[in-house]
């Protein structure tokens, strides 16, 4: 296991990058603690599987350092960093039975036999192929095969890291649950540093302690999934996090008010003079729809009955806002929506702004 420094790391594809523009992955200053469990999410090309492979060593970066606890391990190859890495699609061998492939990687770091037989036997047993233990790994199901390459990651003991590139992107939607669980569970018990990268917000947020979200290159915030949801420090987390995601509306700010239009919105804290685009954030969840008085008129666009609940689609001072009902909650004839204040976020230019002073909780913002 190791902690792992991202020293000023940045990664171009071009040979002379100029700008900002040129790097797949703009400057990163991390430490990844030891034995953490981390996801990199993000959307398709916003360079987490840069990261990850300047992390395995299957490239150099352009800028920066590498460090495996004090070891600089930025020149190294792969097979130098004493990592295991779990690619997208299946990595086994189809002539070799299950136990076979799993016992492999143990052989060839020459682990005492009883030891193989032990972690081996224990790792079939976690990854439910009793019953496939003896056959050959070509007649298997795909989902099967991943279950297999996920196993000769996990079985070794003695790795600095365990890499994860969306591994369960050919598992079926019950399985990947199980999977999930799984690999949460085996990580308390041998505190392996776990790295997983995936487009899945589900998948990051119930497998890791910390999410590093990413966009077009540039690390965004990480945080626990609490912190996400909660207090998202770029309007893009506030987007990709969260089904629906967070509700942005063009607002001017006054002090402890937000002016939406012709209508005030109490703040929960005072805030100083901003410019730019100023923006306030309120998850789906925390607004209310009824017909009070002193609510904000909307106008419904849509409804989604999702089963458990409604995602009701409004327009609101000429915005789209999205609300989240409970099951069996009525939508008013003629609506009108109130905001809770301890829940609001304001964003200058998509970053995070918080108040300079605290102002006395009053409930719904509006």
């Amino acid at each position: 296991m190791a902690q792992i420094t991202l020293d000023k790391l940045a990664h171009s594809y071009y040979p002379n990058p100029k700008t900002d523009a040129d790097f797949a992955l703009k400057e990163i200053d991390y430490a990844w603690d030891d034995g953490g469990a981390y996801a990199l999410l993000g959307p398709s090309g916003c360079g987490k599987t840069t990261l990850l492979n300047i992390i395995s060593g299957l490239l150099e970066p352009s800028k920066g350092k590498i460090l495996f606890n004090d070891q600089d391990v930025t020149s190294y190859q792969p097979e130098q960093r004493n990592i295991a890495q779990v690619f997208q699609f299946p990595v086994i061998y189809d002539t070799m039975t299950v136990r076979q492939n799993l016992e492999f990687p143990l052989k060839n770091r020459h682990v005492p036999k009883d030891e193989i037989s032990k972690r081996v036997e224990e790792m079939i047993e976690i990854l439910d192929l009793s019953d496939k233990a003896n056959k050959k790994a070509r007649g298997l199901t795909a989902d099967e095969k991943q279950k297999i390459s996920l196993g000769r990651g996990l079985v070794r003991y003695d790795v600095n890291a365990i890499l994860f590139d969306e591994p369960l992107t050919v598992i079926d939607p019950h399985m990947k649950w199980q999977l999930r669980t799984k690999l949460k569970d085996l990580h308390r018990q041998f505190g392996h540093t776990m790295i997983y990268v995936t487009h899945d917000q589900t998948e990051a947020l119930t497998f890791a302690d910390k999410v590093v979200v990413m966009y077009e290159g540039e690390v965004v915030q990480i945080g626990t999934p609490e912190e996400l949801f909660d207090e998202p420090k770029h309007t893009f987390v506030g987007y990709f996090i969260g089904s629906p995601g967070m509700n942005f509306l063009p607002v001017d700010i006054q002090g402890d008010q937000a002016k939406l239009g012709n209508h005030s919105i109490q703040l929960k804290g005072t805030y100083p003079e901003l410019s730019g685009k100023i923006e306030l954030g309120i998850r789906p969840e925390f607004v209310t729809l009824d017909s009070k008085a002193d609510g904000i008129p909307a106008q419904i666009s849509s409804v989604e009955d999702i089963g458990r609940f409604k995602i009701v689609h409004t327009r609101v001072e000429g915005n789209d806002l999205n609300v989240v009902l409970n099951e069996g909650e009525n939508i008013p004839a003629e609506p009108k929506i109130t905001i809770e204040t301890s829940r609001i976020n304001i964003y200058q230019n998509d970053h995070l702004v918080r108040p300079t002073g605290h102002t006395e909780n009053k409930g719904k913002g509006v």
